[in-house]
């Protein structure tokens, strides 16, 4: 490493207009745990190829390709100067598939989707630019936040599960294997062990690779899956054959298609700041433990490469992932290591860096990818079942009230049912006509009281408990 830390400042950088570029072995120095990692966790990016193929009507290769160039965005936040680790605006993709699958798989489908990543594109553009973004998120309700998160988990979880989803056909493993994966991340028990036992903090040291790896051995032991054709060599894209699934071959989407795009948009874009608020509050949850780096975490900046990711997307591989701030299992568990000084990690730009270079690398590894094409469902199906546990948990923890809670169930299930217009335009409306109090207001004291449960009767905080 060439660019070293003095005791207490910023990762060494060099200037580029509201950017800070790193790279490795000059700004940062290469970490063997996210190497090990991320040979794995790389399955976790071609798990889009499923659907790829089945909502856009793309053959393998070219599907392969577009994955390809989303590593090439994984890899940009933390070169730009973002200190996360990037992914998709995951619990969006339901609410995506529900616009998408209006459309027949080929060229329409295509520009639906391009539609709606240009549109994301121009919100992150906007709020970066003008630094609105902020303030937006603070004035939409709690209950209409929680609606979405709500809508986008039941999406999540019910698509695996229900009859043709990934659960359905494949119970035996991804059911143990989600089991493994849920207890390892979220277990208050587990946790307590991982403070105990050497062993237990090492397995929660990789995130979701145990689980995942549990799910592909069951899976190819009980059969579910086939056994993989392990090939030898590099892997080659087919990047030859991608133009002709591109914008520029089959047409840009006109102004109608873009319109229909905006309502999911919106929610993908107020799912993606939730996502920023999380990696932020990652950050502070170990920042303080290391007084050896100050560590900047801009939410202009942020949005802008978040941005021009979409904007890549957009024009040479739309994504039903579409582009996230944030991959919030490799992000905490990369904190989590990342507290235990810098022995463990030199720097969090080195952590989350170096994790995805190396799955961008192992892309072209034809070995990994021959070995996990025949499971490549199941990153997939973990993604998403972890994902709706998250949105889940996330909505009914920001709600502390009854009417809020009331307005989120309702307006979760018609999203999650009819798409994002009708889950955002009932949700609206049923704010207004319930829950709203006046204009010129707070948002406190348009919110109901807080309730607490007495005798096992939900009442209101003022209300005196009945003998």
């Amino acid at each position: 490493m060439l660019l070293k830390r003095k005791y207490g400042e910023e990762q060494p950088y060099w200037p580029a207009g509201p950017f800070k570029i790193r790279l490795p072995f000059i700004h940062y120095r290469w970490e063997l745990a996210e190497t090990i990692q991320a040979l794995v966790m790389f399955v976790i990016a071609m798990g889009m190829i499923p659907l790829l193929e089945k909502y856009l009507g793309l053959p393998y290769d070219v599907a392969l390709a577009y994955v390809v160039v989303g590593g090439i965005g994984f890899m940009l936040p933390t070169l730009l100067g973002v200190p996360f680790v990037p992914g998709w605006i995951t619990p969006a993709i339901p609410v995506v598939l529900l616009f998408v699958g209006d459309f027949e798989p080929g060229p329409e489908a295509i520009k639906s989707l391009v539609a709606l990543q240009l549109m994301v594109t121009f919100i992150f553009f906007f709020m970066g630019i003008t630094r609105l973004g902020s303030k937006l998120i603070e004035n939409i309700p709690k209950s209409l936040t929680a609606g979405i998160l709500l809508g986008a988990g039941i999406a999540a979880i019910s698509g695996e599960i229900s009859p043709g989803g990934r659960l359905f056909n494949t119970p035996i493993s991804l059911s143990i294997g989600g089991l493994v994966t849920v207890y390892v991340l979220f277990s208050l028990s587990f946790r307590d062990w991982t403070e105990r036992f050497r062993w237990a903090k090492m397995i929660a040291g990789y995130g979701m690779v145990p689980g995942m790896l549990v799910t592909m051995a069951i899976g190819w032991g009980v059969k579910e899956y086939p056994l993989p054709s392990i090939e030898w060599g590099i892997n080659v894209p087919a990047f030859s054959k991608i133009w002709a699934y591109l914008p520029f071959s089959i047409g840009f989407p006109d102004v109608k298609l873009m319109l229909a795009a905006i309502p999911t948009a919106i929610i993908a874009y107020i799912i993606a700041f939730g996502d920023i608020i999380v990696g932020q509050s990652l950050i502070k949850r170990v920042d303080h433990l290391r007084p050896d780096e100050k560590i900047e975490v801009n939410i202009d900046r942020v949005h802008l490469v978040t941005g021009l990711r979409n904007l890549i997307h957009s024009l040479f591989a739309p994504y039903p992932g579409l582009a996230g701030p944030l991959f919030t299992g490799a992000m905490a568990t990369i904190a989590e290591r990342y507290r235990y000084g810098r022995s463990a990690m030199d720097t969090i730009y080195s952590g989350a860096s170096v994790f995805w270079i190396v799955g961008f690398i192992a892309l072209f590894m034809l070995p990994l990818v021959t070995l996990f094409k025949p499971v490549l469902p199941i990153a997939l199906s973990i993604t998403l079942l972890i994902t709706g546990y998250l949105c889940i948990a996330v909505a009914v923890e920001n709600i502390n009230n009854a009417t809020s809670m009331g307005i989120a169930g309702i307006m979760g299930v018609v999203l999650a049912t009819h798409g994002a217009a009708w889950g955002l335009g009932v949700g609206t409306v049923l704010y207004f006509i319930i829950e709203f109090r006046g204009f010129g207001k707070s948002a406190a004291e348009n919110e109901d009281e807080p309730i607490q449960v007495v005798d096992n009767m939900a009442v209101e905080e003022d209300e005196p408990p009945k003998s």
